[in-house]
Formats: structure tokens, C-alpha cells, sequence
């Protein structure tokens, strides 16, 4: 079981990354082992060393142009983080996971459509069907489901977890509510895409969310009254490791909040 605060890899600037490959070798970065890391400026994250295929990953940006980026893949790369201790395989296949599938409960909260776009690089960027997308999080008082823990016990429970398996878009949409916060970690969502057979591929990151939005939520029931969340995004190791690459940009809608999320996946 990994540790929720232990960071995975190390996050390389795109001048540390011609420093190792050189100009002319960048182009051979597309073709390293599974991938991620993306945001403004390119970077790259240089994996665990200790399993058959370390992680190398480079993020430019969708619109970036060769002669801005050299041979750089056009995808929106991002860094994989830490699984944590609370996925559970439930293998629950629905876009709404707000409910309970035990009890018929729904978690309260203020509601958040969660789209992601997945995409495959092989060359170019095309949309990755097929692929099982995972996702989970906390309730609005920071407890997961399903699980055993110090600060609680929801063995059996289901709440604020499925996945979905990306359509010929390499599209997959969630319904679920704006987690909420527990102690020693920011604000944040779990997600897993998993394709492949013999073996799967299997990429695992966290996404994130502006603390001054997050500050706006948790004065509204049923996140109020907690008192003072701790940390905030710069107080969260994960965060710091490469979070800021996996933040959601939100747009109100009339009942919460919506957004996308754009990831390219090196599968070799």
C-alpha cells in the first residue's frame, strides 16, 4: 500500500532535458517508456529506477509549434503521482458516482462534471478509445469509501468511486461532488487509466484545485465549520512534486462547477 505523501519521480526542466538527450535526440523521447508531465513550459519526469520501465514523460503544450519545441509530441503530458492508500478495485462502471450502491445514499455536495480527454502518442496524438478511466476521492468531510482508516471505517461502502472506459473520442465523464479535505493533504481527486492486456498499462496521477476556489466551496454546507484546511496546495509534498501541472480549471455552471481534463499517454 503506498504512502499517500511518499512523491514518485523527479520533475526535469526542459533545459536539464537537452542537456541529456541533446536537440537532435529529443524526438526519441516519444518513444521512451510509459509517459507523463505537462504545463506551460515542458518538463519531463524521470521515473522510479527500481522497475523494468521508468517513467519518462514530456508536457508541451497542445498548441506548441516545432519550431518553438523542436520534435516534440503535440499530446498534454502529465506527471504521475502516488496511488495512495485508498484505491479499492471496485470495478464499478457508471459516469455518477455520488451514490452508494450499498445503501442508495448520494454524498452531499456541490456538484462537479469531470470530463477527461485521453489521448494516445504514437507520432502524433490521437484519441485513446477503450482505455478504463478510474476515479476517486473524499466526501465532503475528507472520508473515503470502502476502506479502513484511523480517522474512520467505511469498509463495504462505494460512495465517490467508478470508472468509465473512454469512448471513440478518447472521452470519459463523471458526475461526482467538489471533494473536500482531511489533514496533511490539499484538496484533490485520485484518478487511474488502465488499457492493455499481458500486461495493462497502468497510469495513476492526482488532480488538483485553485485554493482560492476551494476557500470560496468550503464556506457552504456541508463543507463549513471545519475550521482551517491544512495545507493548502504550497503545504502538500504531492502538490509541490508536480501539482501544479495537474490543476483543474473550472467553469461555474448553474448547479457546481464543470471541466476537462487533456492527458497524453505514452504507451509503449
Amino acid at each position: 500500500m503506498d504512502n499517500d505523501d511518499r512523491q514518485i519521480g523527479k520533475i526535469l526542466n526542459r533545459r536539464d532535458i537537452l542537456k541529456l538527450f541533446g536537440v537532435a535526440g529529443v524526438s526519441a523521447l516519444a518513444a521512451c517508456a510509459p509517459a507523463t508531465s505537462a504545463a506551460p513550459q515542458p518538463t519531463a519526469a524521470l521515473g522510479p529506477t527500481d522497475t523494468a520501465h521508468p517513467i519518462l514523460t514530456i508536457n508541451p503544450p497542445r498548441a506548441a509549434t516545432a519550431t518553438v519545441i523542436g520534435a516534440l509530441p503535440s499530446c498534454i503530458v502529465r506527471p504521475a503521482l502516488t496511488e495512495g492508500p485508498y484505491f479499492v478495485d471496485e470495478m464499478l462502471n457508471r459516469s455518477d458516482i455520488r451514490s452508494d450502491p450499498t445503501d442508495g445514499g448520494i454524498s452531499p455536495g456541490v456538484l462537479l462534471e469531470l470530463t477527461f480527454l485521453v489521448s494516445q502518442i504514437s507520432g502524433n496524438c490521437t484519441p485513446l478509445a477503450g482505455a478504463v478511466v478510474d476515479v476517486w476521492h473524499c466526501d465532503a468531510l475528507g472520508v473515503y469509501s470502502g476502506v479502513s482508516d484511523p480517522r474512520f471505517t467505511t469498509a463495504g461502502k462505494q460512495f465517490l468511486r467508478g470508472h468509465q472506459v473512454t469512448d471513440a473520442n478518447g472521452m470519459a465523464k463523471f458526475v461526482t461532488i467538489y471533494p473536500g479535505w482531511y489533514p496533511g493533504r490539499a484538496v484533490h481527486i485520485h484518478f487511474k487509466i488502465r488499457t492493455g492486456e499481458n500486461p495493462v498499462y497502468d497510469f495513476t496521477s492526482q488532480l488538483f484545485f485553485d485554493d482560492a476556489l476551494s476557500d470560496q466551496v468550503f464556506t457552504q454546507p456541508p463543507y463549513a465549520g471545519r475550521g482551517e484546511r491544512n495545507p493548502r496546495n504550497e503545504g502538500d509534498s504531492i502538490y509541490r512534486n508536480s501539482g501544479s501541472q495537474l490543476l483543474l480549471n473550472l467553469t461555474p455552471t448553474a448547479d457546481g462547477y464543470a471541466t476537462t481534463f487533456d492527458i497524453g499517454l505514452n504507451i509503449t
